[in-house]
């Protein structure tokens, strides 16, 4: 038997973790659990103990096995890693939910087969019950092997992201692809062995650990035809898609994925089968779930058709085009609002503008900016509801 060895990355501060549920994130080949979890797991640690842990080779993990080994084997590693955060919370072989993406989610698939009563709840993204085949696996094994896996970077550019996520979310996407290059060549090709000798379709019905799939409309790799077959096929199975995602979820929508998780492990409230539009998730991912909430619930029949037509004209038509990145369309939209005025809407963008990237400063700068040529009345409105605004933000961060 070769088990390899599995580094876990906290992504939970020291403060009260250990009385929170235990939520294990896996991460996609060629990624990292820091690049693929890190804005998503900022969502989620108010609620979990979040760990995630990183492939041989990848990330933090350093240790490359020199023997190959099968997915069980992988799934081993990992509980075992696992088994030892458990038993720092006194709860050693104690149970925890798992979320994973593409290979991260076929070890879930392994760890819900071989051990049943371990895992809570499970959420699916971007995977499949087989991946690929003998073939495919081989070329790309064989093209790592001679060159290094720099050579995947081209072809995952284009199968990793959306339309339009490399150019409107370039920090995230670079973060990710320098993974890939960075990961250890012996390290990737023993997991594309490993998937390259996968397959539970047969099994899928022994599982009746509730399982949330979810599939990114986008993904050619793992299509959404795989994760309705795994919803299908569970025991009690739920399927979810993403509108406008292609394979690495956790980062192409984190707000989204993170709110999808939250309400599968803690019993929120029910997610829909329907398509998550790409102006829903970016609409969500800008302003915050909270805000999104308040404002479909507060929606009647006079204003509902005007929330939908906000958020697919607003949010799915501009503010998912590729041409600028959010801090740039945070600074247009400020600018816009302080000079009509706008001061409901200002405070929002505000918020918005801060978990696009803006720092106080570049607020400030952008605010100085106004007085010159929108009016000085208008900046120092604008000053004082950024001052409540920026205070509250701040003293949130803080706490």
């Amino acid at each position: 038997m070769s088990v390899p060895s599995i580094t876990a990355v906290r992504l939970t501060g020291a403060a009260h973790r250990a009385e929170l549920p235990l939520l294990v994130l896996g991460p996609s080949l060629g990624t990292s659990a820091t690049t693929l979890w890190g804005r998503c797991a900022q969502e989620l640690t108010d609620v979990f103990d979040v760990v995630a842990w990183d492939l041989p080779g990848h990330g933090h993990n350093h240790a490359v096995p020199e023997e190959p080994f099968t997915m069980a084997e992988l799934a081993q590693g990992v509980l075992r890693v696992v088994d030892e955060i458990l038993e720092q919370r006194d709860q050693y072989r104690g149970s925890f939910a798992y979320a994973g993406d593409s290979v991260g989610g076929t070890v879930g698939l392994q760890l819900l087969l071989d051990q049943p009563d371990r895992v809570t709840s499970a959420v699916l993204l971007c995977t499949g019950a087989k991946i690929g085949d003998a073939s495919s696996w081989a070329g790309r094994i064989g093209q790592v092997s001679v060159s290094g896996t720099s050579v995947m970077v081209s072809g995952s550019a284009e199968r990793w992201f959306g339309h339009g996520f490399l150019e409107r979310e370039q920090a995230t996407a670079s973060a990710l692809l320098h993974a890939l290059q960075d990961a250890d060549d012996q390290g990737y090709i023993l997991v594309c062995q490993s998937l390259a000798e996968f397959d539970v379709r047969d099994r899928l019905g022994e599982i009746d650990t509730p399982v949330l799939a979810v599939a990114g409309s986008d993904d050619v790799t793992t299509t959404p035809e795989m994760l309705r077959t795994i919803a299908g096929q569970v025991k009690d199975g739920r399927y979810v898609e993403l509108d406008g995602v292609s394979h690495l979820a956790p980062a192409e929508a984190p707000s989204v994925v993170a709110r999808l998780i939250r309400q599968h492990v803690l019993g929120e409230p029910e997610v829909s089968d329907e398509p998550l539009s790409a102006g829903m998730a970016v609409r969500r991912e800008v302003l915050g779930d909270a805000h999104v909430d308040r404002a479909t619930a507060n929606a009647t029949d006079l204003t509902r058709e005007f929330q939908e037509f906000i958020t697919e004209y607003a949010w799915g038509g501009i503010w998912t085009r590729p041409g600028l990145d959010r801090r740039s369309r945070s600074m247009i939209t400020l600018t816009a609002l302080i000079a009509r005025g706008h001061h409901e809407e200002l405070a929002m963008h505000l918020r918005a503008a801060r978990t696009n990237g803006l720092t106080n400063d570049e607020i400030k700068e952008l605010i100085l900016q106004c007085a010159i040529y929108c009016g000085v009345p208008d900046a120092n409105t604008a000053f004082r509801i950024a001052q409540g605004v920026l205070d509250e933000l701040d003293n949130e961060g803080a706490s």
